[in-house]
């Protein structure tokens, strides 16, 4: 499946953006979805991942109570709902699709190019 990740912009602190991923391919409800996100200088990092059928989710702490992560299987598409947003999440957001329900990106064989989010303060 080919990921493509969008929604990307510069938002205000305390403002709310929307990134989407859509995949091609009809397998789209046989994975586990996830974002990562990597600001410059730093590692990439875990922010969520749902599974399959959308039914549970998991948070990164620095996110959790802000962002939500979400998945349309009939539109083969997968969010990220960020609000609340703070300078510290500016980061590049990447999505990604594996098979098993983990936070470590070694999990995940399959990536978005990502897209870019610039919080300013």
């Amino acid at each position: 499946v080919q990921l493509q990740a969008c929604g990307g912009g510069l938002v205000q602190a305390g403002g709310s953006l929307r990134v989407s991923c859509a995949a091609s391919g009809r397998a789209f409800s046989n994975y586990v979805m996830a974002w990562f996100r990597q600001a410059p200088g730093k590692e990439r990092e875990f922010v969520a991942v749902i599974t399959r059928s959308g039914g549970n989710s998991d948070y990164a702490d620095s996110v959790k109570g802000r962002f939500t992560i979400s998945r349309d299987n009939a539109k083969n598409t997968v969010y990220l709902q960020m609000n609340s947003l703070k300078p510290e999440d500016t980061a590049v957001y990447y999505c990604a699709s594996g098979s098993y329900y983990l936070r470590a990106s070694q999990a995940y064989n399959n990536w978005g190019q990502g897209t870019k989010v610039t919080v300013s303060s």
